[in-house]
């Protein structure tokens, strides 16, 4: 058999190999998504401290194997940011700092690969609100401040119907102080308008009936915290916040 002949051959059974394993792969990398999204999706539910650890050591790897994908980082920054919460909620500032750190490293990373992601602008931008309610509000906010209002800003101009968005621009009215853009009924609307949008958001609930109790409204807060409980029973800052409600 000359040379020529050898190559075609390689390259024929190159090209079925191709054709037969392509399909496959494009269906496990699927299957790999959809188990990470599932998985994701429950600890987020549950802040279950071993599950995010796990979580977090997978999509390091994945980020290892393909630099490229966005969605890694993205979702790598969300997991940091659950890790946050339970650090705080035990009182372990230190570490809480550390998670948001890595988090914001991680959206960062995201955005580099694509700059077009609405949910990557607003999950930044409510980790530079984190950055600030964990460190020094006199120091923190003059730095972190602007990014907030910046990668808000961006993320609307590119989905203003996305419910993240409108859930992140209500988190910074009502956490900012009102010197500095702070102001409960843009909290209240930004958060119904989330909620119009995707009424299934446990935490967006949450965040309206928080904004409610700030108000002075607590029937409304206690309606809000209900709906949240309902679609979570295991929503620890919903239960928190219902506490304060009885008070």
């Amino acid at each position: 058999m000359s040379f020529s002949k050898r190559t075609w051959r390689r390259l024929l059974v190159a090209s079925v190999l191709a054709f037969f394993w392509l399909p496959w792969r494009g269906t496990l990398q699927a299957q790999t998504n959809d188990a990470l999204a599932s998985a994701l999706e429950s600890a987020r539910r549950t802040r279950d401290e071993s599950q995010l650890q796990s979580l977090r050591t997978q999509l390091e790897q994945h980020l290892s194997q393909d630099a490229n994908n966005a969605q890694t980082p993205y979702r790598l920054a969300q997991v940091q940011a659950y890790l946050a919460d339970v650090y705080e909620a035990r009182k372990d500032k230190k570490s809480a700092d550390i998670a948001v750190d890595k988090a914001i490293e991680a959206a960062q990373r995201s955005l580099q690969l694509n700059e077009k992601s609405a949910d990557a602008h607003s999950l930044l931008a409510d980790l530079y609100g984190r950055k600030i309610s964990l460190g020094s509000a006199m120091f923190a906010g003059p730095k972190y401040g602007p990014k907030i209002d910046q990668e808000n800003q961006r993320a609307m101009a590119l989905d203003d119907k996305n419910p993240r968005v409108w859930a992140s621009s209500g988190r910074k009215f009502l956490m900012a102080p009102k010197m500095f853009g702070g102001d409960v009924l843009k909290a209240i609307d930004s958060f119904q308008k989330s909620l119009s949008l995707d009424p299934s958001q446990d935490e967006a609930w949450v965040w309206l009936a928080k904004a409610y109790q700030k108000q002075g409204d607590k029937p409304k807060a206690r309606e809000a915290i209900q709906r949240a409980l309902q679609l979570n029973p295991d929503n620890q800052f919903a239960k928190g916040t219902s506490s304060s409600l009885k008070k």
